[in-house]
């Protein structure tokens, strides 16, 4: 059973930093890509950032790049997203995604960012 369980969100300052976890069991998750997504109140689930199986391949959106940075520990079967300089609009659930093969969903971790 594919499992994707994210963890690491919670209540920050603007300017602060979070660290999010995505831990995964039950498929060959050297070989995946795996992203994280977004869904702020009111708004559709957006593409945050991408990584390859490998590392070899890194994608950002835009409104995160410098600031967002995803890696992956493929002999512990997780992927990170470290959030810094963080600013109000960054307010959303994020959810871990794998993204290769059929699509599974982490239950998400709510990240809010307000003074």
């Amino acid at each position: 059973e594919v499992q994707l369980v994210e963890s690491g969100g919670g209540m920050v300052q603007p300017g602060g930093s979070l660290r999010l976890s995505c831990a995964a069991s039950g498929f060959t998750f050297s070989v995946a890509m795996m992203s994280w997504y977004r869904q702020a109140p009111g708004r559709e689930r957006e593409l945050v950032a991408s990584i390859g199986g490998a590392g070899e391949y890194i994608y950002y959106t835009n409104s995160v790049k410098g600031r967002f940075t995803i890696s992956r520990d493929n002999a512990k079967s997780t992927v990170y997203l470290q959030i810094n300089n963080l600013r109000p609009e960054d307010t959303a659930v994020y959810y871990c995604k794998r993204a290769t093969g059929k699509t599974y969903w982490g239950q998400g971790t709510q990240v809010t960012v307000s003074s």
